[in-house]
């Protein structure tokens, strides 16, 4: 419907003044944040007081015989006493889990997007979490803005990850040999290396400085630490939606479709050569990878962010890994299901 004051010529009572359009904030459910982030505490206490309990009994941290806890054992954990076993895994866990998000929403607040605060996923999984994530409501207004919160994330999870990893291997200790088919084998980013040669050459030997971390029996803070490296790989992949996407759409935003491909395309190789839980993030890229939130693509990213984006790099670098569990590609999968159906 028309304004019946525009068939007539403006005088001051009828001059249209300028409007500004508010866009009212969401509201924080707290009670909700709060909430998962109690029940993810809890389930990341079992699943650390069950590494916590094979790590004082010279167990693999994922043992799976047939005298081996559940694999998430609820009951078990229900006395206080082995409950309390879960801490140093799960205060770990929930720490870089958490510099993660903090990152991307402190950055959301330092550039005026509006974003839900940290939500966890409590999950009965190997790790007793899906992980963490945050919303953002609001447009973001500059390929500058993108690129700063999306690596604030991985930087500061990171960086807490990796201070973990080293006070954790100096809790490490020399692990018993058990038989391949009764544990579940991490491998190891090369961070682990690295930070493992750097305590060799430290002026105090620790436990495990004269072994290679193949034959070390890892502290459950150190499990944390390498759940925390790949968290942060996974971000980093450079495609989609994930942190990795923003980082090349801020920097190259014409590029961000193909480099979203050959991401895809290089997931469905590892999938068969190295892990095949590759297959789900390939499937999970295919569906978002294509599409992008709207930035505008003037002013473009400067120098000093260039380089921030090569830390970016190095940091992918230092926590993938091609096959994040041992023996685990798709043939020795599958394998696997067709003997124990044949059994």
């Amino acid at each position: 419907m028309a304004d019946p004051s525009s068939s007539f010529p403006p005088t001051p009572e009828t001059q249209q003044v300028p409007q500004v359009l508010v866009v009212r904030p969401w509201r924080q459910r707290y009670w909700l944040h709060a909430l998962l982030l109690l029940l993810t505490f809890y389930t990341t206490l079992v699943v650390g007081a069950r590494i916590e309990y094979n790590f004082l009994h010279g167990l693999p941290p994922f043992y799976e015989g047939d005298d081996s806890l559940a694999f998430f054992p609820l009951f078990w954990a229900m006395q206080p006493a082995n409950l309390l076993l879960g801490v140093p895994f799960s205060v770990s866990l929930m720490l870089i889990l958490l510099a993660h998000e903090m990152g991307h929403y402190l950055y959301c607040k330092r550039y005026y997007v509006w974003a839900t605060l940290p939500a966890f996923i409590p999950f009965p999984t190997l790790f007793g979490t899906l992980g963490a994530f945050i919303r953002i409501r609001s447009p973001i207004r500059s390929r500058a803005a993108l690129f700063d919160i999306g690596i604030a994330g991985p930087i500061a999870g990171f960086i807490v990850a990796s201070a973990v990893l080293w006070i954790s291997l100096g809790l490490s200790r020399t692990h018993t040999p058990y038989p391949a088919g009764e544990r579940i084998d991490l491998n190891y980013p090369l961070i682990f290396y690295v930070m493992h040669a750097v305590r060799d050459g430290w002026a105090t030997p620790y436990a495990i400085s004269h072994l290679p971390l193949g034959r070390a029996a890892l502290h459950p803070m150190a499990i944390a630490a390498w759940i925390g490296m790949f968290a942060t790989a996974l971000n980093l992949l450079p495609g989609g939606q994930l942190d990795g996407g923003h980082i090349v759409f801020s920097l190259a935003p014409g590029a961000h479709r193909a480099v979203s491909r050959l991401t895809i395309a290089g997931l469905m190789v590892l999938t068969y050569f190295s892990w095949a839980g590759w297959l789900l993030w390939a499937v999970l890229l295919a569906i978002s990878g294509m599409r992008h939130p709207v930035v505008p693509r003037v002013p473009g990213v400067g120098g000093g962010r260039r380089t921030v984006a090569a830390f970016g790099l190095l940091m992918l670098v230092l926590t993938f890994v091609p096959a994040p569990v041992a023996h685990s590609s798709l043939p020795e999968v599958v394998r696997g299901v067709t003997q124990s159906m044949g059994h």
